[in-house]
């Protein structure tokens, strides 16, 4: 192993732990004394990514890292944890089993696990791999992800009309809420608020 620093190939291992699927060492360089860290993965079979365009390239784990990296720039995100969505991504593509995996399984994967981690991240990350062509796809994409976060109104009766219907809970921030404003019956929503 070379140092990082003086390219000395004599070092020594100071410390071994494993980490998931890896072996983690520290060592110590035996000419400059500085340490560094390596590590040590098993040599799976090449999967290959399909594109869009129908290209192959091997899937590639540091590919996933420069774009989790990019998109979670200046956010409260640790290297750690996005270690760990690099990781996850990599055991569920090699879990699959198969030869070839198209691109967007793994866009998806790392979207899923983005979400989870930070939501400018993934709105960045979504924007770029998703390829958001007018400002409309972005807030598409902003206002599925804060229908998904809502928790769902609990629904009231309305007094016996005879109409079976379900008044909700007007808060301006629902999109179905949003249309049930612009719709024929909304005046009885409307009308409800103001009782």
């Amino acid at each position: 192993m070379r140092c990082p620093y003086c390219s000395n190939e004599q070092t020594r291992v100071v410390d071994s732990r494993e980490a998931e699927q890896a072996i983690r060492r520290r060592r110590e360089c035996l000419r400059c004394g500085l340490r560094f860290t390596t590590m040590e993965r098993i040599q799976s079979a090449a999967i290959m990514v399909v594109k869009r365009d129908g290209r192959r390239e091997e899937f590639n784990r540091e590919k996933v890292m420069a774009g989790l990296r990019l998109a979670c720039a200046k956010r409260p995100v640790s290297m750690e944890a996005l270690e760990g969505v690099a990781e996850d991504v990599e055991r569920e593509v090699l879990r699959l089993g198969r030869a070839e995996v198209p691109a967007h399984i793994v866009g998806e994967m790392v979207m899923e696990r983005l979400r989870r981690l930070d939501r400018i991240a993934y709105v960045r990350f979504a924007s770029v791999y998703r390829q958001f062509q007018d400002v409309e796809s972005f807030q598409k994409e902003v206002e599925t992800l804060l229908q998904a976060r809502e928790v769902p109104p609990k629904a009231t009766a309305l007094p016996a009309s005879g109409q079976g219907q379900l008044a909700l809970p007007i808060n301006g921030t629902s999109s179905a809420i949003r249309k049930a404003r612009r719709s024929p019956t909304s005046t009885n929503l409307r009308q409800e608020k103001s009782l």
